[in-house]
C-alpha cells in the first residue's frame, strides 16, 4: 500500500511541471500586456487615454484578422508564409475594381483572399508538398502578381465608401475594430464549437492518430488553408481602405508579426493546442509595444530588436520542452 502512495506521489511530482508550463503559457499574455501598459502609461501620459486606446484598436485591426487566420494553421502544426502576399494582392484587387464595383469590390478581394488559400491548401494537403515550401514559394509569386500588375506604382482608390470602412464609426467604435471583433467571434466559434475546430487540434496534437481516428486529413488541411486565404482576404480589404491604395510593398513582413503575435498569445508552433482570446492578446502586445514605443520616442530601428527579445523570451518562458524531444 505505502508503494502504491508513494508512486502516486512520484508520478503527481513528475507532473506538476508541466500544470506550472500550462499555466505559464495561459497567463503569460495577460501579464506582458499589463506590463507593457503599466511600463508606457508611467513614461507617457498620453498613452492611458481613450483616444489612443481607439488608435491602437485600429492599427491592429488588419493584424488581427491576419493573426486569427494563422492561429488555425500553426494549431495544425503547420505554417503559412504567405499571409502577407495575400493580404497585399486582396487589397491590390480591391484598388482596381473600386473605380468599377464601388463597395462591392470587397467581394472579388475576399474571393481573391479565397483562391489564394486554396492554392496553398490544395499544393499542402493533396500535393503532399510541407506547408514551409509551399507557403514560402507562393509568398514570391503572389507578390509577384502585385509587382507585375503595379509596377511599382501605388495603385489609388477613390471610392469614399471605401474610406469609410477605416474612418466611419459606429456608435462610437470605428468600423474597422467591429469588423475585426466579428471575424475573431467567428473564428473562436469556428476552433471552439465545431467538429472543424475539433478536427484541427487533433490534427496539431498527433496527424496519424488523427487519420486513423477516422479524420479526413486532407480534407481538413485544405479547409484551414482556405479558411486562411479567406480572413487574409478580409483583412487586404482592411489595409486598402484603411491607405486608400494599394501599393507593391504594402503588408510585406507582415507574416513575421503575424507569426509572432500568436506565438507570444500562448500558441506554440509544435500545434495541438491554441486559443483565440490568446491570439487577441498577442496582437494587442505586438500593437501596444509599437505604439508605446512610437510614443515614448524609442529610436525605430531599436524596436524591431526588442520586438525580437519579447517573441524569443515568450516562447523561451511558454515552450513544453516535454513535448519536443530533439530540438532542429
Amino acid at each position: 500500500m505505502d508503494d502504491v502512495v508513494a508512486s502516486a506521489q512520484k508520478q503527481r511530482r513528475s507532473r506538476h511541471p508541466f500544470r506550472s508550463v500550462d499555466r505559464l503559457r495561459q497567463w503569460f499574455p495577460l501579464a506582458l500586456l499589463l506590463v507593457l501598459c503599466l511600463a508606457f502609461g508611467t513614461l507617457s501620459d498620453r498613452f492611458l487615454t481613450v483616444n489612443n486606446g481607439l488608435i491602437i484598436l485600429q492599427q491592429s485591426a488588419v493584424l488581427l484578422v491576419a493573426a486569427l487566420a494563422m492561429t488555425f494553421v500553426i494549431i495544425s502544426g503547420s505554417i503559412d508564409l504567405s499571409v502577407g502576399s495575400m493580404v497585399a494582392l486582396s487589397a491590390l484587387t480591391a484598388a482596381a475594381l473600386a473605380g468599377s464595383m464601388g463597395i462591392w469590390a470587397i467581394l472579388p478581394a475576399i474571393a481573391v483572399g479565397l483562391l489564394c488559400g486554396a492554392v496553398n491548401g490544395a499544393l499542402f494537403a493533396y500535393g503532399k508538398i510541407p506547408s514551409f515550401i509551399v507557403t514560402l514559394g507562393t509568398l514570391v509569386i503572389f507578390r509577384g502578381i502585385v509587382l507585375l500588375y503595379t509596377r511599382g506604382a501605388p495603385v489609388s482608390i477613390t471610392d469614399r465608401d471605401f474610406l469609410g470602412l477605416y474612418t466611419g464609426r459606429t456608435a462610437g467604435i470605428p468600423n474597422t475594430v467591429l469588423l475585426a471583433l466579428a471575424a475573431t467571434v467567428l473564428a473562436a466559434v469556428i476552433l471552439n464549437h465545431t467538429v472543424f475546430g475539433r478536427e484541427v487540434r487533433a490534427i496539431g496534437g498527433g496527424e496519424r492518430v488523427a487519420l486513423l481516428s477516422g479524420i479526413n486529413v486532407n480534407r481538413v488541411k485544405f479547409g484551414i488553408f482556405l479558411l486562411c486565404g479567406g480572413l487574409c482576404g478580409l483583412a487586404g480589404l482592411l489595409q486598402s481602405a484603411r491607405t486608400m491604395a494599394a501599393t507593391a510593398q504594402l503588408a510585406q513582413g507582415l507574416e513575421l508579426d503575424v507569426i509572432a503575435a500568436v506565438v507570444v498569445g500562448g500558441t506554440p508552433l509544435t500545434g495541438g493546442v491554441g486559443r483565440i482570446r490568446g491570439t487577441v492578446l498577442g496582437v494587442l502586445i505586438i500593437a501596444i509595444l509599437s505604439n508605446g514605443m512610437n510614443m515614448t520616442g524609442v529610436d525605430p530601428y531599436l524596436q524591431n530588436i526588442v520586438k525580437g527579445l519579447v517573441l524569443i523570451a515568450a516562447v523561451f518562458l511558454t515552450i513544453d520542452r516535454s513535448k519536443i524531444l530533439i530540438i532542429k
